[in-house]
């Protein structure tokens, strides 16, 4: 059968929530380098495409290729792992205790944060062929991206840390869906095609991505966008690692795992 029923594929779940925990420090950070790059030169696609055509739309069409070729290839994102390691943690899985959870979000985190900066440089080289010419189009998006998405929160205030958390939250709530997706179907095309479709609707929608925010706004300061680091890591990267978290536990793994492994009593009609 090409499909799992929830009560499969949420145990599924938690097994590779087991295997993050286990997974050797050289796999971890490989996997999740490689996750990192690879999400990273999606968003480069994306917003290339979006800024040729005028069409934000069909950036966001495609953006998903990003995101099935890591999943398919078995790396890993800090947006997934917020996900599946506390499923493990909660079914009480031997030896998957707080500190090892937590290391291995700090493991996965470095690892993503390492790849994004990797395409993040080739991007700046490749925008502005080495530094010897001016930023081109797709650049200058990016740049004004970065400072429409610290700046602005900046000046809303609080009301701004508020509403980043938020899109946060919402947007590991349809990645983690992707996830899941993933998880579903034992064949590549169901695979892709759970995959794709919340992976539109986050990216549209623009909510906010950790592991993306950190390629887009340090290549932003790379090529001289108008925002510091400090506006980047507090008025963007930690109000949206925390919204991922919650938005990835709460609203996708607490939910499926309450509902489907440790499920109520059933009731007696009489």
């Amino acid at each position: 059968m090409s499909y799992l029923m929830p009560s499969e594929f949420v145990t599924k779940l938690v097994d590779q929530g087991e295997s993050k925990v286990y997974m050797g420090t050289r796999d971890t950070l490989i996997r999740s380098f490689m996750a990192g790059a690879t999400l990273a030169l999606a968003v480069i696609f994306a917003i290339t495409i979006a800024t040729q055509t005028g069409h934000f739309l069909i950036g966001a069409l495609l953006f998903p290729v990003g995101f099935v070729m890591l999943y398919l290839m078995g790396y890993d994102l800090l947006t997934g792992v917020f996900t599946l390691v506390p499923l493990a943690w909660l079914d009480k899985r031997p030896g998957v205790t707080l500190p090892r959870m937590l290391k291995c979000w700090a493991l996965v985190g470095l690892g993503n944060l390492g790849g994004a900066l990797f395409i993040a440089t080739f991007g700046y080289l490749n925008f502005t062929m080495g530094g010897t010419e001016e930023i081109n189009a797709v650049g200058q998006t990016m740049m004004a991206v970065g400072e429409s998405r610290t700046v602005g929160y900046q000046e809303a205030g609080i009301a701004g840390w508020i509403v980043l958390f938020l899109r946060g939250m919402f947007c590991n709530w349809m990645v983690s869906m992707g996830v899941v997706g993933a998880a579903i179907s034992t064949t590549v095309s169901g695979k892709i095609m759970a995959m794709w479709m919340p992976i539109i609707v986050f990216f549209y929608l623009g909510f906010e991505h950790s592991v993306v925010n950190m390629f887009l706004f340090p290549i932003g300061l790379m090529m001289g966008a108008d925002f510091t680091l400090y506006q980047y890591i507090m008025w963007n990267e930690i109000p949206t690692v925390l919204g991922n978290l919650v938005g990835g536990l709460t609203l996708v793994g607490l939910v499926l795992y309450t509902t489907h492994v440790r499920t109520q009593a059933k009731k007696v009609l009489s």
